[in-house]
């Protein structure tokens, strides 16, 4: 399996620290001392998550040259839908007018980027697709209480889309090696760790000590298991894209890992926490740096709780 290409979408306003600050006196020094985020992208008055799911779908188009017109599978991935019914994979069907395609959404919270990959692994295994985006889009902001003084502060909104196809189709692909994906909902406060109920107060993160931790230690484990798994070590690794939730636990598990910090691809500074599109948007932004040779983790953590390896090597 491998990605020909991959894109990304962020909505053009920001928010600072210093707007937290005004509105409830959380401090750009504080903010940025425990989560390394010091601005975040706000999704505009007329965008949603499937809005932003065809933008990063437009870039795709781009970035390829090409109608998409063979793709016959379209995997959505999100925590914070606009629509439960018209899922984003619809509306992205819909925009690429793709007569018969297969479309289907999915959501393990931050971790969804790697079960959306595996739904394709799935379904090229068993020959009912051989192309298929993924496409992960995140709209945290129609659902974060900014006033609250634990989490509101750490959201931001974007998507993320990848080609994906059965067969080499170019010398650049991108081979996707292996996945790995894990529940750990037996785990701490994988269930009380991060909430989202729509009607009942919104995104919450009563237990990011909890979260922290685990997150750290997970993304870690199963970096190390899939490097080990497929005959690699972390001498081998040229980059780790973590789940892009706090930049401390990047820093940890590049740490744990003894890689040197410049091998950890992070936008969390700038992005806030994009949800399951954040580890996405990370591989994306760096797509033209990687060279023949480069072998690549992206490794996740979501609430609930979830977590995943996926090994890439060019």
């Amino acid at each position: 399996m491998y990605i020909n290409q991959a894109s990304y979408y962020l909505p053009s306003a920001r928010v600072t620290n210093e707007y937290f600050a005004s509105l409830n006196g959380l401090s750009n020094d504080w903010i940025v001392e425990r989560t390394g985020i010091q601005e975040r992208r706000k999704a505009g008055e007329f965008e949603n998550t499937n809005t932003m799911a065809v933008e990063a779908v437009k870039v795709l188009q781009q970035n390829t040259g090409s109608d998409l017109k063979d793709v016959d599978l379209i995997v959505g991935g999100t925590y914070s839908p606009y629509d439960t019914v018209v899922t984003l994979a619809h509306f992205v069907q819909h925009h690429l007018v793709l007569e018969d395609a297969q479309a289907v959404s999915v959501s393990a919270a931050c971790s969804t980027f790697l079960n959306s990959m595996e739904i394709v692994e799935g379904y090229f295994a068993s020959n009912k697709s051989s192309k298929a985006i993924v496409v992960l889009s995140e709209h945290n902001t129609a659902y974060n209480n900014e006033h609250d003084t634990k989490s509101g502060h750490l959201w931001g909104d974007g998507s993320t889309a990848f080609l994906i196809s059965k067969e080499r189709l170019s010398p650049d692909d991108v081979e996707i090696k292996d996945i790995i994906t894990r529940g750990a909902a037996n785990v701490g406060k994988g269930i009380e760790g991060v909430m989202l109920k729509p009607a009942n107060g919104g995104i919450d993160m009563p237990n990011g000590k909890d979260v922290f931790i685990n997150a750290i230690q997970y993304m870690s484990s199963v970096t190390k298991s899939i490097l080990e798994k497929n005959g690699y070590s972390l001498d081998d690794l040229n980059y780790l894209v973590p789940h892009q939730a706090n930049l401390r636990i990047t820093k940890n598990v590049a740490q744990n890992l003894g890689l040197s910090q410049d091998r950890a691809l992070s936008n969390v500074q700038y992005l806030g926490n994009t949800g399951c599109a954040g580890s996405g948007i990370a591989l994306a932004e760096h797509w033209n740096e990687y060279k023949k040779g480069d072998v690549i983790v992206v490794t996740v953590f979501g609430g609930g709780y979830s977590y995943g390896a996926m090994l890439l090597t060019l």
